[in-house]
Order: C-alpha cells, then sequence, then structure tokens
C-alpha cells in the first residue's frame, strides 16, 4: 500500500520518540524509526534533542520534559549514556550490569532504560565472530559504547577481551565487570591491545565527524585481523578505510545502527520493526549524505 493510500494510525499507534546527545544533526535514527513505523501503518515522529555539555540538572530537565510531554521514549547517546542513570526510575537487569543506557522507555510515568547497543551488537557481530572460542578482541573505548560492544562479546563467548581507553580507571572497571563471563583485561596501550588479536572494534567516538582521527595506528592493521566500527557518521571512517587497504575484513556502523534501532523501536512502541525497511532508511541517509559531499 503506497502512504498515500495508507489509513490514518489509530491514536494507539501514533508514537513520540526521540534522541538525547551530541553532536547529532547528521544521526540516521529519525529515518529508520520513522520509516519502521510507516511500514507497520503506525505513525512515529523522531525528535532530535542536540544539547551539548549538559549539567546533571539540565539532563534531570530534559528527562523530565520527556516524562511529561508525552513521549514514548528516547534514545540517548554520546557523551550521556553513562550521566542518565542516576536520573532514571528503573533499569533493565542489562543496563544495570553494563552501567550505560541508550535507550528510555517511558512506562506510567516512570523512566525505564535499557541497553539495545548490547543486543544490537550481538546481532551484527555474528558475520565477523564465527568462532569465538577462537577470539582475541580488542576494543578500543570503555564509555557507553565500549561497555555495550564488550558484553556483547563477552555473551557471543570470545576467548580474551583486551579494553584500552585513555582513561585507564574506565578500562580497568569494564575488564572487572567482563571478567565475571570470561578472561577481560585492561590494558596501557592501543599496541598492547592489538598485539596477536583476531578482531578490532572500535567502540570510542575518535572518528566521527568532524573528529578524521584514528583510534588505531595504520602500522598495527593487517589482512589476518577483523576491524568493525561503531561510528557511522561518516560510513566509511578513516579507520576502516586504512583497514581494508590492508586486506581486513571489515564491518561498518551499519548493522550496529539498525539492529540497536529496531531493539529500541520495539521497546517503545511493542511493535516488531523491520529490520530491512530501517536499513533501507538508513542506506537512503547514508546515499543523500554521500550524494552532497561528491557534488561539494
Amino acid at each position: 500500500m503506497s502512504p498515500a493510500a495508507r489509513p490514518p494510525a489509530p491514536a494507539d499507534r501514533r508514537f513520540l520518540t526521540g534522541l538525547i546527545g551530541a553532536p547529532i544533526a547528521n544521526s540516521a535514527s529519525p529515518a529508520m524509526h520513522e520509516g519502521a513505523a510507516e511500514a507497520l501503518g503506525a505513525h512515529c515522529h523522531y525528535q532530535l534533542i542536540e544539547v551539548a555539555g549538559a549539567s546533571r540538572d539540565e539532563l534531570r530537565l530534559l528527562l523530565d520534559g520527556v516524562r511529561r510531554l508525552g513521549f514514548a521514549g528516547v534514545n540517548v547517546t554520546f557523551p550521556y549514556k553513562e550521566a542518565v542513570i542516576s536520573l532514571l526510575d528503573e533499569l533493565s537487569p542489562g543496563a544495570r550490569a553494563i552501567g550505560a543506557v541508550n535507550t528510555v522507555v517511558v512506562r506510567d510515568g516512570r523512566l525505564i532504560g535499557h541497553n539495545t547497543d548490547t543486543t544490537g551488537f550481538a546481532r551484527a557481530i555474528g558475520e565477523l565472530v564465527r568462532d569465538p572460542a577462537q577470539n582475541r578482541v580488542a576494543v578500543i573505548g570503555a564509555g557507553g559504547v565500549g561497555k555495550a560492544i564488550g558484553f556483547a562479546l563477552a555473551a557471543t563467548g570470545v576467548r580474551e577481551i583486551r579494553i584500552f581507553d585513555t582513561d585507564r580507571a574506565k578500562a580497568e572497571q569494564l575488564a572487572v565487570q567482563l571478567a565475571r563471563q570470561g578472561e577481560a583485561m585492561a590494558v596501557g596501550s592501543v599496541e598492547e591491545a592489538v598485539r596477536d588479536a583476531t578482531g578490532v572494534v572500535n567502540g570510542s567516538p575518535v572518528g566521527m565527524l568532524p573528529n578524521r582521527g584514528t583510534p588505531v595506528p595504520e602500522a598495527l592493521l593487517h589482512r589476518d585481523l577483523w576491524v568493525a566500527d561503531a561510528v557511522y557518521t561518516p560510513l566509511w571512517t578513516p579507520l576502516l578505510n586504512a583497514a581494508k587497504a590492508k586486506g581486513a575484513e571489515v564491518m561498518t556502523g551499519r548493522e550496529l545502527a539498525i539492529y540497536q534501532a529496531a531493539d529500541a523501536f520495539e521497546l517503545f512502541t511493542g511493535l516488531k520493526p523491520s529490520a530491512v525497511e530501517m536499513g533501507n532508511a538508513f542506506d537512503a541517509v547514508m546515499a543523500k549524505r554521500y550524494a552532497k559531499v561528491n557534488a561539494a
């Protein structure tokens, strides 16, 4: 049925959702969530709420607005995935264990935190971690995304996880959390993390526009390594371009973006979205963005 011919969505299939973070102007989330709703005969408005440098009190006010203004829920991204935790009424068991939230659901006036980065990455990484017991994986970044990635890898049963963060205390804390599920350790350098590793995952914001850096020096990359990046703006980060040039198997942030969004959408609405529809919406955003870049 074409959009023009689709009957109006009943009131209980209209949803207000959104994203809190910064910078988020290039987020593909509005297109994915709104497209998924349309495919289900529902209506979703997904509002970008870009706030940089928000204090605890400012975050509290934002979340109170979410609670009072009819939102079904909001996603939370950098730099607030950990900061929002103490402002919520309840945490899912997964979010509590991880210590990071990327999805806040409103239920009966209560704010409930979830982490769909973990479930989304677990779905996405299956293409690369074919034999978990033989994988030693370097995780770069121990913030909100890095934590989710670490827990997802541990859940798949990878042999060893090595964590590097410029804040050593964060890396050590995550290693302690993950050690309950398997072998995990904090290391003092990217070089130590990558040495003899079978895979590398960037869970840091390094490489996200406007930043054009790379979290892993090119000299450490080689064809026997698989490399994944959680960043998708740009889709092909400097890290992935360098890894591909070395012959490594790579995974862009596309799959993580789609699967975490699909899991969040289901939590917000109670409706199961099509990952294919969300993927099509994501790809359309990327195609439009790169068309503008190439035309410039």
